[in-house]
């Protein structure tokens, strides 16, 4: 086997690609900023999707000007994200315990990386009872540089104790794929809200509709 193709390692990213919480940012991203008076559209929270805030924060402001109380409202969409998860649950995106179990059964070591913060990641994880399935857990709060930079990847890499180019890397979001294509993973498209387009499908190494069907991607590879 070309060692090129040898995967040892797959990364997670958390909302839209394990859990389906992304119609949830959709939903109270505008209703947040609607309590403070702004007009947010489904656009401009596709924008600033998987992005570290460091990005996210001056995108806010170009949409809306400098005045936007880009952390008021985050805290208030978290607020509402909360209490309907704490009312409702999580939903899980289809395939999610088959490829997981089926990789951990093959010894693919596993990792997530995500731009949610270490409290509330760790807090759904344990919610769909998940957790305990991975080796470790990197988070937007626990790097400098977050999505699209590689930093998340190349981190979880090193914590699995692999190189990245050992790393099958899974996202929904395009600033996700760009992070995992530029770390040197095998970046792996599960598109949820958004199709790949033609500036993030030359960096794809894989794209199926949903998380079962990429075991495809792993055999005769690990």
């Amino acid at each position: 086997m070309n060692a090129n193709n040898i995967i040892k390692g797959a990364v997670f990213d958390m909302d839209g690609l394990m859990i389906d919480t992304e119609k949830l940012y959709l939903l109270y991203w505008k209703k947040a900023a609607a309590d403070f008076g702004y007009d947010m559209k489904d656009e401009h929270v596709y924008a600033i999707r998987s992005l570290a805030r460091k990005y996210s924060i001056p995108m806010l402001k170009s949409f809306f000007g400098e005045d936007f109380p880009t952390e008021e409202v985050r805290a208030r969409r978290t607020e509402l994200i909360n209490a309907h998860i704490e009312k409702n649950g999580i939903d899980l995106k289809k395939g999610l315990f088959e490829l997981l179990n089926w990789l951990n059964d093959h010894g693919v070591k596993l990792a997530v990386a995500t731009a949610t913060p270490r409290e509330r990641a760790t807090l759904y994880l344990r919610k769909i009872n998940a957790l305990d399935l991975f080796d470790t857990v990197v988070c937007g709060d626990m790097i400098a540089n977050g999505k699209p930079d590689p930093d998340i990847y190349l981190t979880a890499a090193r914590e699995l104790d692999l190189p990245p180019e050992q790393c099958a890397a899974f996202e929904d979001s395009p600033n996700g794929i760009k992070a995992a294509h530029a770390a040197g993973c095998h970046a792996i498209m599960i598109p949820d809200m958004t199709p790949p387009d033609d500036e993030i499908t030359p960096l794809l190494s894989a794209v199926y509709p949903d998380l079962a069907q990429a075991i495809s991607y792993f055999e005769g590879r690990v």
